[in-house]
């Protein structure tokens, strides 16, 4: 017997191997599937796809076997992948210098008479292992069962490649998700320990106005106004991110029963309306079960943006219900200024803002209605904006009903 040779860029193929990180990986169908069919077409009792690591080979996928692993010095595909392009093929081992005292052919058991193998690479071309085909007597394949053991391992290659690159890409997800629950506890700290100066500040303004407003003047009336409006934007933007981030938790809790035009009601009371403004309901008023909180940060959100994004004398805005057995739909349409159709797509991204003011003057901070996709999202929903520049939007969005 012939120990098999070691190749030339070992030290490159092992960590080619290392990397594809498939070795001692759990079984899978897909390639378990190949295996069958290599043995069904070759019509041999057994069949492996064969890792050669360091010191061992061990078998991802087996047909026809209990073996999962084997000593390398005494492995067939250690000297099959020593030439990466051809497929191996011995015919009766007995009779090869390099196998015919080996374990496995002199085995009173199931020995290996036969053997045929083809080399499985990497996207790099280094050698991993092979895809081989084993025969407890001579044998021979024909040039039609070759053609298929090479295209199976093609298939082979193709599948450790597609594993290579989703293992990639669940390793980048994990490193985002770890990102965005350190910056989500970021924002949660930072916001919460700042909105009590926020809110000592604002107070404080309000203060120096009322005791010392005459004897500062109209120019430091004027800079304790434009401290005070600056402290409740910044204090806005700080309960949007707040609220953007807890959009999880808030789609996460339980649902209950509760009519349509109770919520609305409760939302419209919460905005504190002081503008010319009609809010026609849906025709009929109705019991659902969904998630109570989420609706109503949804709600405030859009209808908020109704107001303020509104330049019309009378704000009109018509809210829209209807459902089937697998969702709620909701509509809300305004008169309000309208959204560019090149920018439809964008107002839904964080920190996106179109208008320039909103009714009052003040810039938006871009956190509302990346908020409500993300609820929307959560509950299993859709959100679409359609809008006409100039004379208003509509906002529909579905919620999935939950058996």
């Amino acid at each position: 017997m012939l120990r098999p040779a070691i190749p030339e860029n070992e030290i490159q193929r092992l960590k080619a191997l290392q990397e594809a990180n498939i070795l001692y990986s759990p079984t899978e169908e897909e390639f378990d599937n190949i295996t069958q069919l290599a043995s069904f077409i070759c019509k041999t009792p057994v069949s492996l796809i064969s890792l050669v690591g360091e010191h061992e080979q061990w078998f991802k996928s087996k047909y026809g076997t209990d073996l999962c692993t084997s000593d390398r010095d005494i492995s067939f595909c250690s000297h099959a992948i020593l030439e990466p392009d051809e497929l191996m093929e011995i015919k009766d081992t007995r009779l090869d210098n390099r196998f015919e005292d080996n374990p496995f052919v002199i085995a009173e058991k199931d020995p290996i008479i036969y053997y045929a193998g083809m080399p499985l690479k990497d996207y790099n071309n280094m050698v991993l292992g092979t895809l081989c085909v084993i025969d407890t007597k001579p044998n021979q394949l024909d040039s039609d069962q070759k053609n298929a053991l090479k295209s199976l391992a093609k298939q082979v290659e193709i599948l450790l490649e597609l594993k290579r690159k989703n293992d990639y890409l669940e390793s980048i997800k994990k490193q985002l998700n770890e990102h965005n629950v350190m910056l989500k506890n970021f924002a949660g700290v930072v916001s919460h320990d700042m909105k009590m100066p926020l809110a000592n500040m604002i107070i404080t303004a309000d203060i120096l106005k009322a005791k010392f407003g005459e004897k500062i003047g109209e120019e430091g009336l004027s800079y304790l106004k434009n401290l005070k409006q600056a402290g409740l934007r910044l204090s806005g933007y700080i309960n949007g991110i707040l609220d953007h981030y807890e959009s999880d938790t808030i789609a996460a809790s339980n649902n209950e029963e509760f009519d349509v035009h109770h919520l609305l009601e409760e939302i419209i009371d919460l905005l504190n309306i002081t503008e010319d403004c009609v809010i026609n309901l849906p025709e009929d008023n109705t019991i659902i079960s969904s998630n109570r909180a989420a609706l109503e940060q949804i709600f405030l959100n859009l209808l908020g943006n109704s107001l303020k994004y509104n330049d019309k004398p009378k704000i009109l805005i018509d809210i829209e219900f209807s459902q089937n057995p697998d969702f709620y739909y909701f509509s809300i349409k305004d008169n309000g200024i309208g959204i560019p159709k090149e920018k439809e797509d964008d107002i839904f991204k964080l920190f996106t803002t179109v208008a320039k003011s909103d009714r009052a003057g003040n810039k938006g901070n871009g956190i509302g209605l990346s908020t409500v996709k993300r609820l929307v999202s959560n509950l299993g929903g859709n959100l679409k904006v359609k809008s006409e520049l100039g004379k208003g939007t509509r906002f529909n969005f579905s919620i999935k009903r939950k058996p």
